[in-house]
């Protein structure tokens, strides 16, 4: 009872803007009221599947739950997971320790960032693991129902190409053992199973698997305060994306705070050692090293420019640039291994007979999280803040709905800063709101840099216009206009010769006359 109101607990304080009406927009978190179903959310034509099967699984979903009701559903879920699941794996021998592994690992610089870039897909991976990690131990044990468990705990995980990898990854080097080659190749098969639909849509798809090598360095982590990137990665921050930084992570307590965790997280993990079945606390501590490595690899010198040459060169390499995003299995070790270290000195304390001290210490470990990160509270400060889609959307999507031909979204660039989203950063939600095909340029800039993206039917389009090209040359049906934020006006000479058919404060529609009407 004691970790599941902890669990609630934390879970209201951090969604608690979520308790007013509408959608939180942030980067590449866009829910809507209803995300129609088509078959380019299984397999993506033109694009990388880095959606799959995420984007059906909500379309599917919406059809029975509301967009809004959803979005609030699926955030609750990953700090419940987390919390609860990290609760639950650590071998604690008070209650209290268990709490601070929960806190530990859900109150971090990781969840807070990629809360912030929207990366909730990956979350769901991140709040998996601790539940993944209890079943291959059961697995190991040969307890009954361990594969089951761990088929379970693998699902959210594999709702995008980047969990599915990590819970692959841990399947194999947490079940693997001595005699026990029939288990692991059968438990890795069913984990490779429920990663079939991203890996057949990538084999499907049209889009080149080879990446912008610029990206690497784009992609790359980055220091947040004084004790530079491997710091800012210590403390399980680090995201490519300074925006999506929550700004506690510059003060200069933060790398002391981090010193502190590390120094619990070493006196602990002789106790995660002891306490768990030989060998399972090795194979995580290598897993959280192959993620601090693989998280360090675009600032690493000499390596960066072989990253690159692999990127450019070998499909689906590039889900290596942005490398911060495997320290998943490095948190974990972190957050359990420090609630041991706080554990272990509080029972020192208590054989002192400084029983002030001992209850000091577990309280103190359990609230440093939250001393250093206070911006995680209330929606990251407010920057998790519902807000509602202007009736234009519905206006243009009810015009859209069933007419054949490809809606192209202006201006250009994938993401866009809606006045009324108050300015803040949010991929188009135009390809999730309407039922229709939406070339969307996917030409992304991170600062100066320019990062190709893959969809080569977007990037001719876009081409042509950007030589001064009206639309009506080329065979796209329908262009949608929207009002954003900053100096991004479209220039009017592409939109010469359409057909105007609605016009609204946000969004304008046109038709292409040129490609005839069905």
């Amino acid at each position: 009872m004691l970790l599941a109101g902890a669990g609630l607990a934390v879970t209201a304080l951090v969604l608690a803007p979520l308790a007013t009406p509408g959608y939180v927009l942030s980067y590449d978190m866009v829910f809507v009221p209803r995300q129609p179903w088509r078959m380019d959310l299984v397999v993506p034509t033109d694009s990388l599947p880095r959606a799959v099967p995420l984007d059906a699984l909500v379309s599917m979903a919406s059809t029975a739950v509301p967009g809004w009701l959803l979005q609030r559903l699926v955030l609750a879920a990953v700090l419940l997971l987390a919390a609860i699941g990290a609760g639950r794996l650590v071998p604690a021998r008070h209650p209290i320790t268990r709490v601070v592994a929960a806190i530990g690992y859900v109150w971090t610089p990781y969840l807070a960032e990629r809360l912030l870039i929207g990366h909730w897909g990956l979350l769901l991976a991140y709040g998996a693991l601790p539940w993944l990690v209890r079943a291959t131990i059961r697995v190991r044990e040969k307890q009954p129902g361990g594969l089951p468990r761990l088929l379970l705990a693998v699902a959210p995980a594999v709702v995008t190409p980047t969990g599915g990898v990590i819970a692959l990854v841990a399947t194999v080097v947490l079940v693997a053992r001595r005699g026990g080659t029939r288990v692991t190749v059968t438990a890795a098969g069913l984990v490779l199973a429920l990663n079939a639909p991203w890996l057949a849509a990538a084999a499907l798809t049209s889009a080149d698997g080879r990446t912008d090598p610029d990206g690497v360095l784009a992609f790359s982590a980055r220091a947040e305060n004084w004790s530079g990137v491997f710091g800012a990665l210590a403390g399980t921050g680090g995201i490519w994306n300074a925006q999506t930084t929550p700004t506690s992570r510059s003060s200069p307590l933060a790398p002391i705070a981090t010193l502190v965790v590390l120094c619990l997280a070493a006196a602990g993990i002789r106790s995660l050692r002891r306490r768990w079945p030989a060998g399972m606390a090795h194979r995580l501590a290598a897993m959280a090293a192959l993620g601090f490595v693989a998280s360090a690899l675009g600032v690493l010198p000499g390596v960066s420019v072989g990253l690159e040459w692999v990127v450019a060169t070998v499909p689906g390499a590039g889900l290596l640039r942005d490398g911060q995003k495997f320290l998943v299995p490095y948190a974990l070790l972190l957050a359990l291994s420090a609630a041991l270290g706080a554990e272990r000195l509080a029972a020192r304390l208590a054989e002192t007979s400084a029983r002030a001290g001992r209850g000091a210490v577990l309280v103190g470990a359990l609230l440093l999280p939250v001393v250093v990160l206070p911006d995680l509270a209330l929606g990251l400060a407010g920057r998790l803040r519902p807000v509602n889609y202007p009736a234009d959307w519905d206006a243009v999507a009810a015009r859209l709905d069933g007419q054949p031909g490809e809606v192209l979204s202006l201006p250009a660039g994938p993401y866009r800063a809606y006045p009324w989203n108050g300015g803040r950063t949010v991929l188009d939600p135009l390809p999730r709101y309407v039922d229709a095909d939406v070339l969307v340029d996917d030409t992304l800039w991170v600062g100066a840099t320019e990062v190709s993206g893959e969809n080569s039917r977007a990037r001719a389009v876009h081409e042509l216009l950007s030589a001064g090209t009206p639309v009506t040359a080329t065979d796209v049906r329908w262009v949608v206009v929207q009002r954003v934020a900053g100096d991004h006006e479209v220039d009017p000479a592409v939109l010469v010769g359409l057909r105007q058919v609605y016009v609204g404060t946000e969004l304008s529609l046109y038709e292409n006359p040129s490609t005839g009407r069905a």
